[in-house]
């Protein structure tokens, strides 16, 4: 398991236990006379995320006392407890009473503890916690393991991620999980996948097309896509020194297409996986492509570049084509696409888009589930006629300068057959530290997919 489980074979854990103004005073009458007292001098009051350690009698620690939401707050954060890691001395803690869900408790308080420390150094902050017997650690574990994964490569500058170093991320899981692993570059990628290797020619880091292929032949087929933009300059409709600031995360959809299918393999989920990430770098050259140049996609269609800066839904466009080809019963991409969405529905809320009204319900009953938040958006039909171009099949950006997010998904609905696509247009980045999900790179989306797919296939 993750080493911030802790065994029931290991020194007594401290308990937690979860209070709100309804259950304040039932908790407080459970504590023998000296806690009580201590409590009663404190002059602790039970409010969402405030907390009071309470000593013993011995000197030791009798408990935790820790404000959650009443359990009919509409607002209320599942991830609260995730608050208690940079909050509580070193040792190991219990849930002493029930949190409104313990395994998401549980798993926030995991997911909280996360550190990039790649660069420098931080400190061990030593708290670990006793899993209640209900909840399954090893499927934490893997979760866990997933989203760090994600968070870590998004985390990652530029500089020490580029399409090689995603190619290398993208081997060593295939590699860990005994998956196939193969790469197109090159010539290659050039007459199969024009849209890729136009979007990636500006640099010197060569692009490519990352292809893991796992799981038996015969059980459904199930294919990821995630955008694997390593840096955006724009291209050379070059983005403002603003809009270019972040843009180490533009590889947040390969990323946590790779933190969905961690999870898929680990828990040996009866599916044919396969996951594919376009992964380049949009940069500026004499060699970068051109506005109202025009290249023809792998499935065929001609594409007229409106602007350098919609570069993800190109190299998405061939990789979704090749996808598709194989006819799966499930296609999902992933992609750090708009700033319409993020307009929309702001740095939490990915966007969702399908045609499959049953797929979509089954979604968001399991993204609500999780805790892991989507919302689907239309694939207005309309809204087509803005893609329109006057000299080729499609214009990669809309006219108008609105509807942007459903523009672009309209666009990637050109190159996919199936109805049970989804795509997600996510942010893949916390701009200030929240309960379980500290400022940084973040795994939106997979934790519910999987938690799906797992429904569907983990039997």
């Amino acid at each position: 398991m993750h080493p911030i489980f802790a065994t029931a074979s290991e020194t007594p854990a401290v308990p937690i236990l979860f209070v709100n103004p309804g259950s304040f005073a039932a908790a407080s009458n459970g504590l023998d006379g000296h806690a009580a007292a201590f409590v009663r001098a404190a002059g602790y009051e039970p409010k969402p995320g405030r907390h009071l350690i309470v000593p013993a009698a011995d000197g030791k620690l009798a408990c935790v006392l820790f404000g959650i939401e009443a359990k009919d707050e509409p607002t209320k954060d599942l991830f609260r407890p995730a608050q208690l890691v940079s909050l509580l001395p070193p040792g190991i803690y219990r849930f002493g009473n029930a949190p409104h869900d313990a395994r998401l408790a549980a798993l926030g308080f995991a997911l909280g503890a996360y550190q990039f420390s790649r660069y420098r150094k931080t400190e061990a902050r030593n708290v670990r916690l006793m899993l209640p017997e209900s909840v399954d650690g090893d499927d934490l574990t893997r979760i866990v393991e997933a989203v760090t994964l994600c968070r870590d490569l998004i985390n990652t500058p530029s500089n020490d991620l580029g399409p090689d170093e995603l190619e290398a991320a993208a081997r060593k899981l295939a590699e860990q999980h005994g998956a196939a692993c193969d790469v197109t570059r090159g010539n290659a990628l050039a007459k199969d996948f024009p849209l890729i290797n136009a979007v990636g020619m500006g640099s010197v880091r060569s692009p490519r097309l990352i292809d893991i292929n796992w799981g038996k032949d015969g059980d459904p087929k199930i294919t990821l896509v995630g955008k694997g933009v390593c840096f955006d300059t724009g291209g050379l409709d070059i983005k403002s020194d603003a809009g270019m600031l972040n843009m180490k995360k533009d590889m947040g959809g390969a990323a946590t297409a790779l933190a969905l299918a961690h999870m898929i393999m680990s828990r040996k989920l009866k599916v044919k996986l396969r996951v594919l990430v376009p992964a380049v770098e949009n940069s500026i050259s004499a060699t970068s492509f051109r506005p109202r140049d025009i290249y023809r996609s792998r499935k065929g269609i001609s594409v007229e570049i409106g602007n350098t800066d919609a570069e993800g839904r190109l190299i998405l466009a061939d990789a979704l084509a090749l996808a598709d080809e194989e006819k799966p019963a499930l296609i999902v991409d992933f992609a750090t696409l708009t700033g319409a969405a993020r307009v929309a529905l702001g740095p939490d809320v990915p966007a969702a888009f399908t045609d499959d009204d049953a797929l979509a319900a089954e979604l968001a009953q399991f993204a609500a589930a999780e805790n892991d938040p989507s919302w689907r958006l239309p694939l207005w039909r309309p809204y087509d006629a803005m893609l329109d171009s006057k000299v080729a099949d499609l214009n990669n950006v809309g006219s108008g300068g609105q509807g942007g997010a459903i523009t672009a998904a309209l666009f990637l609905r050109r190159f996919v057959g199936a109805k049970s696509w989804l795509h997600f247009d996510v942010f893949g980045w916390t701009p200030s530290a929240k309960p379980g999900r500290p400022e940084g790179g973040e795994c939106q989306t997979a934790r519910a997919l999987y938690a799906m797919l797992c429904a569907r296939y983990g039997a």
